[in-house]
């Protein structure tokens, strides 16, 4: 039995249908099942549902998620299905063919927006084919702290101009394919130290220090991004007392009137613990409306929890906590985004397979080229999967055995057990003379992999250093963990030439 207690969906909710409608337009629900659609859910899309989030949990195919995706707009055709399609290693449809394409710091280090074109126009010609039209991505943050946990590769840097750039292009070819772009997580991430998955992140810079963090959405609005994604983090400079997704100063008074944005803005997930330990989903939803928002997601894929955001959106209206004319301009905003997008391309063109690749190997930075290593021993170590983006198991020893059957590793995921020296004298015992290969991903961040690599490098100094983060110091660094991205450094660790 869930917690939450709701209205059973067929009973009256003492509001006029146009306006039940329109409050369940605002509302974007995850949900569990990968071959069917739940009863509750349907329910939801005939009440008006404004949009459904998929995740890995509903992805096993190609062909399963485009029955998916027809099954849910025969319920209603103007259903928008949407899903997180960044890239590089922060994906959910790798087991629907994703184009491989490296995470966007990779694209920023390349800095040619039209190669960035050709791999945002690869994702949305997949999406386009699997008949979902609305991608939460390209993320428009500013990576500005090396201790930043959450957007780190995902940006495309900390210059504005050089993100503003690449924005531009990602979302002019993510629209000529007829997918829905939406620009994250304004008015930023990247000046926080907390994951906002994981609890209330606060930004505590100035006004004046914030300009430029508004200046790639900006770029996004002025070249017309459909879609807006709203951050859980707190700027005590734009208001102290809310989260940007709770704050009418930042959504109404910065966003609508400063930046001029007229499109759907819809919040980041509503049971992230921002907002769920300090409110609760219900209460956010509410509150997020009020403040400005268009649409609250809601992606975790228990629906009582989304029918208990949708009751409490209800109630207030009933009660008048919430002005009936708020939702019905966001309801308006989101009719407008699904006239556009909700209807997949009849004919979808293909795409250049080769981008990603080409981006990688380009990205790819050492201080120096380093011999090859043929026959090495790699070490990868890497943190586990984020809980709430998806990683697809790639690691670099499997790439680099790819190419060098004699290669052999060891790669490490999380912490390393109660004994780190007997790893440590196992993996020196496995190696032998073999070259040693040591990569680790954001290491400042997981002290594990610090003591793993500093015990190693005292042991065997000749090891080649890579990054598969953010630079760290390594000889080689990758600026990020997708496939494409590991590919391309393993091509130089192992001296393969690539035409």
């Amino acid at each position: 039995m869930s917690h939450f207690e709701h209205v059973p969906l067929g009973s009256t909710t003492s509001l006029p249908v146009d306006l039940d409608e329109a409050a369940h337009r605002c509302l974007v629900a995850g949900f569990d099942g990968a071959t069917s659609v739940p009863d509750i859910l349907k329910e939801l899309i005939d009440r008006g549902l404004g949009g459904v989030i998929l995740f890995t949990r509903n992805v096993r195919d190609a062909e399963q998620v485009r029955r998916l995706t027809d099954e849910l707009r025969a319920i209603r055709p103007d259903l928008l299905v949407a899903i997180d399609n960044e890239g590089g290693g922060i994906g959910h449809l790798v087991a629907a063919g994703a184009p491989e394409v490296p995470g966007s710091y990779a694209l920023g280090v390349v800095d040619d927006p039209n190669l960035t074109a050709r791999c945002a126009d690869a994702l949305a010609g997949h999406l386009a084919g699997l008949g979902i039209t609305a991608s939460y991505a390209p993320v428009a943050d500013l990576q500005h702290r090396p201790d930043n946990p959450i957007v780190r590769t995902r940006s495309f840097g900390a210059d504005p101009d050089l993100a503003a750039r690449h924005l531009r292009a990602w979302i002019t070819a993510t629209e000529a394919r007829g997918i829905a772009s939406c620009a994250k997580h304004f008015p930023g991430h990247g000046g926080t130290v907390t994951d906002s998955h994981h609890g209330m992140a606060v930004d505590p810079r100035s006004y004046d220090e914030l300009r430029a963090d508004l200046e790639p959405f900006r770029a996004a609005v002025a070249v017309g991004v459909p879609m807006l994604m709203s951050a859980h983090v707190v700027f005590p400079a734009l208001d102290p007392n809310r989260p940007a997704t709770l704050s009418r100063r930042v959504l109404g008074d910065l966003l609508r009137h400063d930046l001029g944005f007229d499109g759907v803005l819809v919040t980041d997930a509503l049971e992230m613990r921002a907002i769920a330990d300090q409110y609760g989903e219900a209460a956010g939803a509410r509150i997020a409306l009020a403040a400005g928002a268009d649409q609250v997601v809601v992606a975790v894929g228990d629906l009582d929890v989304t029918l208990a955001c949708r009751d409490a959106v209800l109630d207030a209206l009933r009660t008048g906590v919430l002005a009936q004319e708020r939702i019905e301009e966001a309801a308006g905003r989101v009719r407008r985004l699904a006239a556009r997008y909700a209807t997949p391309p009849a004919d979808v063109a293909g795409w250049d397979t080769r981008a990603g690749l080409t981006a990688a190997r380009r990205a790819v930075r050492g201080r120096g080229v380093p011999p090859a290593a043929r026959g090495a021993h790699v070490v990868d170590l890497f943190p586990p999967p984020h809980p709430a983006l998806n990683w697809g198991g790639e690691d670099l020893l499997t790439e680099v055995r790819a190419l060098d059957p004699t290669a052999t590793g060891t790669a490490v995921t999380g912490e390393c057990g109660a004994d780190p020296d007997a790893l440590v004298e196992g993996i020196l015992r496995r190696c032998g003379t073999a070259p040693l290969v040591v990569a680790t991903c954001d290491a400042g961040l997981h002290p594990w992999q610090l003591r793993l690599r500093e015990a190693l490098l005292a042991r065997r100094p000749d090891a080649v250093r890579v990054d598969t983060g953010l630079p760290e110091g390594g000889a080689l660094c990758s600026y990020g963990r997708g496939r494409v991205n590991l590919r391309a450094v393993a091509e130089v660790v192992a001296g393969v030439a690539h035409g």
